[in-house]
């Protein structure tokens, strides 16, 4: 009985020691993600992510149990919009902050960011993503960066006249001779270049992207992509690319996307769509494709949740690219409200401390754990704003 006690207390301990640890170091590290499609979620449907809500991935009560210090809001439209689009969700967002001035401020450069931390507010920055909506306009660039663009995506899934993506690139829809960044192209690199303004190649195919690390003359970011070599997907990075990121010393933010991170997820998910085809078709003609799925998953959350992976997944990307090109190049880019399926656990960005005790799992120091967790990203914007 006195071993059995004694067991009991020596497991208690240590699982109050390794809560103490998490909390120490999620405290006080500075925690960004770099993709969150929050933006086109709330003009579409109306909520005021001010306050606590009952379905997407983020609210600014949840940043804050979830110890998010900053959040890179994705401005987002298909193909078929453009910048008037992109303005109108910027607009959405100074008015969020013009509403709770208390609770979160735009920032655009590291010293920016740091106050605002400090003062225990949420330091939010703009990601434009898709080069189409500066509708090829130099001076469109020049308008965005003014309303505080801290990174552009040079495509989305479509290409655009200048930069071919991942999608059209390995569909065969850009053929070979007309992939890649044209002179244009390189003009718009050059110019985020010298506005300060990250370039971003998430998205982009690899001929795009050999260009744009060809031109940049800083750091690039990689926004929300994975390793290719765990989930071979058009979307994620191949090792060669992650080697060429971290020669240009830019950084690799993780997606939490179940589809780029799970090599078996796809075909898990194909048969449950399958499984209920019937209230499928009859949900997208309703609420179309996208929106019936996030409805059919809500309405069998336990056999959804099935599929999902687990959240050392995160971490095995993490891993692999630490491994490829050192601790100084990765970081995270949820996607959250920007996919339908996140790893079990992972359900809002209240849950970033099980990111944070994972990593502490895998043997990581509280220097290079924060690192991971904001750190470098801080390091990119210094090197691409100066300050």
């Amino acid at each position: 009985m006195k071993t059995y006690v004694l067991g009991l207390l020596i497991s208690l301990n240590s699982i109050y020691a390794f809560a103490q640890k998490l909390n120490k170091i999620h405290q006080e590290a500075i925690l960004i993600d770099t993709h969150g499609d929050i933006l086109f979620n709330q003009i579409k449907s109306g909520i005021d992510i001010g306050k606590l809500q009952p379905k997407g991935n983020f609210d600014l009560v949840r940043a804050r149990q979830g110890g998010l210090d900053v959040q890179f809001f994705s401005i987002w439209c298909d193909e078929t919009g453009g910048y008037a689009i992109a303005n109108q969700q910027i607009d959405s967002l100074y008015s969020l902050i013009r509403k709770y001035p208390d609770k979160i401020q735009l920032v655009t450069t590291a010293q920016q960011l740091e106050n605002v931390v400090k003062g225990q507010k949420l330091a939010a920055m703009i990601g434009v993503e898709g080069g189409h909506m500066i509708e090829n306009r130099l001076d469109y660039i020049d308008s965005l960066a003014k309303r505080g663009m801290a990174y552009l995506t040079l495509t989305w899934n479509n290409s655009t006249s200048w930069s071919s993506s991942a999608t059209d690139e390995t569909s065969g829809k850009v053929k070979a001779e007309n992939a890649g960044l044209n002179n244009f192209g390189k003009q718009v690199v050059q110019r985020l270049n010298k506005l300060g303004v990250l370039v971003d190649l998430s998205h982009v195919g690899e001929k795009t992207f050999y260009d744009a690390i060809a031109t940049s003359t800083k750091p690039v970011i990689v926004s929300h992509s994975c390793a290719y070599s765990i989930n071979p997907v058009p979307r994620n990075l191949k090792d060669d690319q992650i080697k060429a990121v971290g020669k240009n010393g830019g950084v690799v933010c993780i997606n939490f996307y179940s589809g780029f991170l799970d090599p078996t997820f796809g075909s898990k998910q194909k048969a449950f769509l399958a499984k209920h085809d019937k209230e499928l078709r009859l949900l997208s003609a309703k609420y179309g494709r996208s929106n019936a799925i996030d409805t059919l998953i809500s309405s069998h959350q336990t056999e959804a949740d099935v599929i999902r992976p687990a959240v050392a997944l995160i971490v095995k990307h993490i891993n692999h690219i630490v491994k490829l090109i050192g601790i100084d190049h990765v970081g995270l880019g949820a996607d959250f409200d920007g996919a339908e399926s996140f790893p079990l656990g992972m359900n809002s960005v209240a849950d970033y401390p099980k990111i944070t005790a994972e990593l502490i799992k895998n043997g990581y120091s509280e220097t290079d754990i924060k690192k991971i967790l904001g750190g470098n990203v801080v390091r990119l914007i210094k090197a691409s704003r100066g300050s």
